[in-house]
């Protein structure tokens, strides 16, 4: 194991222990690790193709473009 010096989002990282349910710095960024890498592409792929076929059924593109067109 290596040691790493990083600056880190401290409000991310207290989003990510809740919902990993973990308790310390580095448990959080080790158990965020071992599942971003244990998607594969081919996961990534299907997860996408999913949301290309389902995306209406699920978002309001009008409140989406008129956000954009906003500025928000």
């Amino acid at each position: 194991m290596s040691r790493t010096v990083i600056d880190v989002d401290d409000q991310m990282l207290a989003f990510a222990q809740q919902q990993l349910g973990t308790a310390t710095k580095r448990e959080t960024i080790n158990r965020a690790l071992k599942i971003a890498a244990g998607i594969s592409a081919d996961d990534r792929a299907r997860a996408l193709l999913w949301l290309q076929e389902n995306a209406a059924d699920f978002l309001d593109f009008d409140v989406l473009e008129a956000r954009e067109r906003d500025g928000l």
